[in-house]
């Protein structure tokens, strides 16, 4: 098995990886909207919250050798289902025509008070898909 990190981010300050990869399969952990390069957590609404989110899932794919359409499994945990339509709209942008299987998870809160967090399942097939 093989840790990934993002390639110059903070070391992450509990017992887990950015993702880890067994053969083909890429497991990346829950992602909340903070800057892995500084550490600091995204001061805003939704819209940054995910819009942080999104990018740390594309720093650790690219760290991985994976782009956005090997990702073949998503869950979003939100902390407030009425701020769902916000973060549909930013995953339909970020993933295009790109479509992976998906489930949404309203929760009650989640860590240190933000609103989203977001983990995948991607498949890096040696043979890029277009």
């Amino acid at each position: 098995m093989k840790f990934i990190s993002i390639n110059g981010a903070k070391p992450n300050p509990g017992h887990y990886s950015a993702a880890t990869q067994k053969g083909n399969l890429l497991f990346i952990s829950g992602q909340l909207p903070v800057d892995p390069f500084t550490g600091e957590g995204t001061s805003g609404d939704i819209t940054d919250e995910t819009k942080q989110v999104l990018s740390n899932v594309d720093h650790i794919l690219e760290a991985a050798g994976a782009n956005k359409k090997d990702i073949m499994k998503v869950t979003i945990y939100i902390s407030d289902i009425s701020l769902w339509d916000n973060v549909n709209s930013l995953y339909k942008q970020y993933f295009g025509d790109h479509k992976p299987a998906r489930a949404v998870v309203p929760t009650n809160q989640l860590h240190y008070g933000y609103h989203v967090e977001l983990e995948a399942v991607a498949y890096i097939d040696e043979e890029k898909e277009d």
